[in-house]
């Protein structure tokens, strides 16, 4: 990696050189900025760069949690092209449903291990209501207070709200009292609606995503945020995605982390689509860290890009590579993720960490230091 030092001066693009000098001076990049990082960057301009943002915030730590998933159904009412998790609900037969025991009994699973968090998403379900999910929270909490419920994708938290004739804080409020702590960044995908509508076009748009968020933040709940990346999209929608979420963020400062989720063309509508080579995904971590500076975190989710190219994410901005999880989440696995059964020890973690030269930071899920490797 060339040092940040020399960037500017061996630069011969004159506009590369101010928006390096913007970002060494702490001066936040444009929409147009960041445009032109994607277009006209190279890897090792943006490799250098995005990695003194991370080191000028973190150093060498990179953090994992002791976490595991619990997906309640695959069924889903929506039909999303880029999709290859879901089943409709018309045939159900091919999907899964759990009951709330059946979860239960998943979380008991690790009763006497020191896992901290317990991630729940999955499709959505006509018959999962909110009331459904409430009870799940109340029992989980009752069996084990001190799990932090990380909770609900807000295209799930939409379809509880407006099925249950609750508003947006009404619902969230009820799943917080219920034991909800914090939400995950799913069903993002792309905010931009020309986009959007290609892809995703009957679930929750843009705006009602960010009112989401933007109200569990005034509730005090803090929350993720992803990008579905590598489609039919351009550079320009990733920039307005990212600006979008930049803008609530100043508002509100209440997101952990931002997680590029790279799209995987396995057994879903969008298979003719080619899927973005590496140089493709390090350039987005890049610009991403580069262009969100008001995140804290950024995160590589390491079952869908593997565990060597999740090592790579660390030169290029990113500072968290996920958790442990567990051979439970099936959501890329299904859509020829490089991680067929996605399960790590924190033994393994600590060592994926440490081959490149980082410090392993164990958090919990609002980024508390739990222990320094």
């Amino acid at each position: 990696m060339i040092p940040v030092e020399q960037i500017i001066k061996n630069e011969p693009d004159k506009n590369l050189q101010t928006i390096a000098s913007k970002i060494l001076s702490n001066k936040r990049i444009t929409p147009e900025d960041g445009l032109y990082l994607f277009e006209h960057a190279g890897l090792p301009y943006l490799g250098a760069l995005a990695n003194h943002v991370r080191e000028k915030i973190h150093g060498d730590k990179t953090y994992f949690n002791r976490n595991f998933h619990i997906e309640p159904t695959n069924i889903c009412v929506f039909a999303c092209k880029f999709c290859s998790y879901s089943r409709l609900y018309a045939h159900r037969d091919e999907g899964w449903e759990l009951s709330i025991e059946q979860m239960l009994d998943k979380v008991k699973e690790y009763d006497g291990q020191p896992v901290t968090e317990v991630h729940i998403v999955g499709g959505v379900h006509p018959k999962m209501n909110l009331e459904f999910f409430a009870e799940l929270l109340r029992k989980i909490k009752t069996h084990r207070p001190d799990l932090h419920i990380k909770g609900f994708t807000a295209v799930e938290l939409d379809y509880m709200f407006r099925k249950a004739k609750k508003s947006v804080e009404e619902g969230l409020l009820y799943l917080k009292e219920a034991g909800l702590d914090s939400l995950p960044g799913g069903g993002a995908e792309i905010f931009h609606p020309d986009i959007r509508k290609q892809i995703a076009d009957d679930k929750v748009d843009a705006e009602g995503w960010l009112l989401i968020h933007e109200t569990a933040h005034r509730l005090g709940m803090h929350t993720n945020a992803t990008m579905l990346y590598g489609h039919i999209e351009d550079f320009v929608h990733r920039i307005d995605h990212m600006e979008r979420l930049r803008q609530l963020q100043d508002r509100t400062h209440g997101f952990n982390t931002f997680i590029p989720l790279k799209f995987r063309n396995g057994d879903n509508e969008m298979s003719d689509v080619p899927e973005s080579t590496m140089v493709e995904d390090m350039k987005m971590y890049a610009v991403a860290r580069l262009y969100l500076d008001n995140f804290p975190h950024m995160k590589a989710y390491w079952p869908m890009l593997g565990r060597h190219k999740a090592q790579l994410t660390l030169a290029f901005g990113v500072n968290d590579i996920d958790g442990t999880i567990d051979d439970s989440t099936k959501i890329y696995s299904m859509a020829g993720a490089e991680e067929q059964s996605p399960s790590m020890s924190t033994g393994q973690l600590v060592t994926l960490i440490k081959q490149v030269k980082r410090k392993p930071v164990e958090r919990d899920t609002l980024y508390k230091t739990l222990v320094e490797y």
